[in-house]
């Protein structure tokens, strides 16, 4: 019997991904196991394996595509014994809309908010034509359409039966009716939020959006308005940890493991979380989550964003263990190699940004988490050390907080309770 394959759901959250590139084409024979295509979903590119064992009679979704809604077929599998020249095919399940190819340089399919517009024009997109009583284009094309001002009745559709599609439009001319808006439109015009378009003579090029960047434009967006941010700042003394962490390097040598300054912050960070409690919390509506172990988020850029993996029970774990793990999770974030559990959760984040010499930023909440820690770079600075004023290497620390979940008070016990830890090292070890 034919087995239909399906876009598989990657990760709890996944509604819809890209079908990245297939590994297989028609008429090939596969067995359980056996790659069969690469998924880019919001967070990494996976890959994606059979289940049965049989040849692959009809690919129907096409490589590149965008916007392929969890348990669409995208391909078809004749069962083991049987001929797959006469297995039938189902008809394609409707992709998303937003299902193009890559290679469509149209701007990015993010639905923009509503552009104001001139005094009503009738729309011509709505005429009849023969095979039918309205225009045929899909829903993409006459959202893009409308936003730009161009007539789908002059444009020739290139899609199943004469199907007007997204990258149909490339090169059309807006309508005179919408070329000139009116002083109304133009009045109202810095309010609206569709995207502006690049200046005239100036060399560039419009780079289509990557689901990750979506995702992360979304999510900060919605940490930014709907989450009520404060920031405490400290420095830190760094140079008993810089001297603990070279004599600990030495110890470890043999063992191939080498600690870095984040992986003695990770630390710091999730021992501090387990002394004030009260900071490791995340908002939840009527109700307060208060964490019970830290598990640390670290932001790693990565080819096109960035992606937090999570190092568990970092309060319980030691430096060399954390090290191992940081190492690993950095790696296969970079190669997208990541299992969805590897970067979901974590009770708090921390991003330090000290390699590119940034001395002080602050960070955007990682939502649905309370707190995120942002690292500045050691340098050597004036500092009062031991009462008296004297040159020492100083880190700036700003940690950012949900004041929904976390007071002022309770942010400023975990700060100095990280600083304590950071320059009294020795007892993250005990």
């Amino acid at each position: 019997m034919t087995i239909n394959i399906q876009m598989p759901a990657l990760s709890p959250t996944m509604e819809e991904g890209t079908l990245a590139k297939w590994l297989v084409k028609e008429g090939d024979t596969v067995k359980s196991g056996d790659l069969l295509a690469e998924i880019e979903t919001d967070k990494a590119t996976m890959e994606f394996e059979a289940v049965d064992e049989g040849t692959i009679t009809k690919i129907m979704v096409p490589e590149g595509s965008e916007g392929v809604k969890v348990g669409t077929v995208i391909a078809t599998l004749a069962g083991e014994g049987e001929d797959a020249a006469e297995a039938p095919t189902p008809a394609a399940a409707p992709l998303a809309e937003k299902a193009e190819p890559k290679a469509d340089a149209t701007p990015a399919k993010a639905e923009p908010a509503p552009v104001a517009k001139a005094d009503p024009v009738p729309a011509k997109a709505e005429k009849s034509v023969s095979d039918g009583d309205r225009l045929k284009a899909s829903p993409l094309a006459r959202r893009l359409a409308e936003q730009s001002g161009l007539d789908l009745s002059t444009i020739e559709g290139s899609g199943p039966n004469g199907r007007i599609v997204k990258a149909d439009l490339d090169g059309a001319k807006p309508s005179a009716a919408t070329a000139a808006p009116s002083p109304s439109s133009q009045a109202a015009a810095p309010s609206a939020a569709a995207p502006a378009p690049a200046p005239e003579g100036v060399p560039s090029e419009t780079i289509k959006l990557s689901s990750m960047r979506k995702v992360i434009a979304r999510r900060l967006t919605e940490s930014k308005q709907t989450v009520p941010h404060f920031y405490l700042t400290l420095d830190c003394n760094l140079d008993k940890l810089l001297k603990l962490r070279g004599d600990l390097n030495k110890g470890l040598e043999s063992r191939g493991v080498k600690l870095s300054v984040n992986d003695l912050l990770i630390k710091a960070l999730g021992i501090a979380l387990t002394q004030v409690p009260d900071a490791n919390v995340q908002f939840s509506g009527d109700n307060l989550i208060k964490f019970h172990r830290a598990d640390i988020s670290m932001a790693v850029a990565i080819p096109g964003g960035l992606i937090t993996p999570v190092i568990t029970d970092v309060g319980g774990k030691s430096l060399s263990k954390i090290a191992t793990e940081a190492k690993d999770l950095a790696a296969r974030a970079r190669d997208g190699k990541l299992q969805p559990q590897e970067y979901q959760g974590g009770t708090a984040s921390i991003s330090n940004l000290g390699m590119f010499g940034i001395k002080q930023f602050d960070a955007v909440i990682n939502p649905p988490q309370g707190m995120i820690l942002a690292v500045g770079a050691g340098d050597k600075r004036p500092h009062v050390v031991d009462g008296a004023l004297a040159v020492a290497t100083v880190m700036t620390a700003t940690g950012s907080f949900d004041h929904r979940a976390i007071d002022g008070a309770v942010g400023a016990q975990l700060m100095q309770a990280f600083q304590a830890l950071v320059e009294n090292p020795l007892s993250m070890l005990a």
